[in-house]
C-alpha cells in the first residue's frame, strides 16, 4: 500500500503559506475512456463511476481496475454518484431529467445490479448521494415544486422515501450541481449541501428544530439556508462541493467547520470567488482570503488539511479554507475526489502523493 505523507507536517513552515506545494497525482491505468464523475475509496477498495454506464472497481488500492457489468438498460446513463459499503456492495446514482435519474445496487462485487429507485418526478434531477452510516443514505435532487428534493434510505439503499423536512424551500432559479457527488456532505450528525443558479451561491445545513422544553433527541430535523460568497448568480455558478470536520469548543460544544468551493463552470478560469469557509456550523460564511484561481468542482478534508480540485488543477489549505496554495506543476483536469484518489475525463484516475522541497 502506498505511503501517504501528512501535508500538515510538510507545510508547517511559513514557506508553504506563500509558495506552491510540490505534490502530485500519480496516474493510474484504469483501462477506461469514460468521463469519470464520482469516486468512493475505503481502505484498499475503490469504486468509480461515470458516463456510458461505466462503473470501475479496484480491490488492490488502485493497482488494477476491473470494469463492472453495466446495469440492464443503463448503457447510456451518466453515473455521477457512487457510495460503497465494502468490496461487494455499492449504490450508484445516474443523473438526468426525470426517469434518467436512477439508483442501482450491487451486493456481488458489481457482477449484477438491481434497480432500487427511479426519480418519481418527471422534472426532477438527482445531484448527489451520501451514506451517513452503513445503512443510512441521503439523496439530493434539484427543486421540484419550489423545494429541493431529499430522499432517505435506512436499509442500505434498498428502499427510499421522500423526506418532508422543513427548510428545503428553494428560491426561484436555484439548483444543485451533479459535478462530483460532493455537493451533499455529512459529518457526524450534521448534513449540508451547496446550491447555485441565478439565486446565487448558498449552503443548506441541518439543525434540530426543537419545541420549548424538548431535548435535542426528540427534535425533528430541519434545514437552514445561508448565502455563501462563492461563484456568480447565473445558471452555471455557485457552490459545487462542500466538506466539513468537527471541532470541540472550550465549553465542550460540538460544531462543524465547513468549506465550500465552486465558481462558474462555464468560465472555469474566471477570477470569481471560488472558496468560502464557516467556523460556526454554517451559520455565517467568509470568502477565502486567497482562494483557488478558478472554478473547483470538489473539496475534501484529509486528516489535517483540505484539498480542492477541478479543471484548473489542485490546491491545498492548511488553515481551514482561509488560504489556498496551488500544487506546483499540477494542472490536470479532475472531476471528483475521495482521498487518496481523484478521477477525471478520459478514464483518468490519480493517487495522491505529497512531497515538499525547500
Amino acid at each position: 500500500m502506498r505511503k501517504l505523507f501528512s501535508v500538515a507536517l510538510l507545510c508547517a513552515s511559513a514557506f508553504c503559506q506563500t509558495h506552491p506545494l510540490f505534490a502530485q497525482w500519480i496516474e493510474l491505468h484504469s483501462g477506461s475512456t469514460a468521463s469519470l464523475r464520482a469516486v468512493d475509496a475505503a481502505k484498499s477498495v475503490v469504486w468509480a463511476s461515470g458516463t456510458d454506464g461505466t462503473v470501475l472497481r479496484s480491490v488492490d488500492d488502485g493497482s488494477t481496475w476491473n470494469k463492472c457489468a453495466v446495469p440492464q438498460g443503463a448503457a447510456k446513463l451518466d453515473f455521477r454518484g457512487i457510495q460503497a459499503a465494502d468490496a461487494e456492495t455499492a449504490v450508484i446514482m445516474s443523473s438526468g431529467k426525470g426517469d434518467l435519474s436512477r439508483l442501482y445496487k450491487t451486493v456481488d462485487g458489481c457482477k449484477t445490479w438491481k434497480l432500487v429507485f427511479t426519480n418519481p418526478d418527471a422534472t426532477g434531477f438527482f445531484d448527489a448521494i451520501r451514506h451517513v452510516t452503513g445503512r443510512q443514505f441521503y439523496l439530493l435532487g434539484d427543486p421540484v415544486g419550489g423545494k429541493f428534493a431529499m430522499f432517505f434510505s435506512q436499509d442500505g439503499g434498498d428502499t427510499w422515501f421522500a423526506t418532508d423536512d422543513p427548510g428545503l424551500d428553494a428560491p426561484s432559479g436555484a439548483s444543485a450541481f451533479a459535478a462530483s457527488n460532493s455537493v451533499l456532505a455529512s459529518v457526524g450528525p450534521f448534513l449540508a449541501f451547496g446550491t447555485g443558479g441565478t439565486s446565487g451561491g448558498a449552503v443548506y445545513t441541518t439543525y434540530a428544530k426543537c419545541a420549548t422544553g424538548k431535548s435535542d433527541e426528540t427534535c425533528p430535523l430541519a434545514w437552514r439556508r445561508v448565502a455563501v460568497p462563492v461563484g456568480v448568480a447565473n445558471a452555471s455558478g455557485g457552490v459545487f462541493s462542500i466538506a466539513g470536520r468537527t471541532t470541540m469548543s472550550m465549553s465542550g460544544k460540538l460544531t462543524v467547520i465547513w468549506v465550500a468551493v465552486g465558481g462558474d463552470y462555464s468560465a472555469p478560469n474566471a477570477t470569481t470567488t471560488s472558496a468560502a469557509f464557516s467556523t460556526d456550523g454554517g451559520a455565517t460564511w467568509t470568502a477565502a482570503a486567497q482562494g483557488p484561481p478558478g472554478y473547483r468542482s470538489a473539496v475534501v478534508y484529509n486528516t489535517a488539511n483540505w484539498l480542492t480540485l477541478g479543471p484548473g488543477g489542485t490546491d491545498l489549505s492548511v488553515d481551514n479554507g482561509k488560504t489556498w496554495i496551488p500544487v506546483a506543476g499540477e494542472a490536470g483536469v479532475w472531476n471528483a475526489v475521495s482521498m487518496p484518489f481523484a478521477v477525471g475525463p478520459n478514464g483518468r484516475i490519480g493517487h495522491w502523493s505529497a512531497t515538499a522541497t525547500r
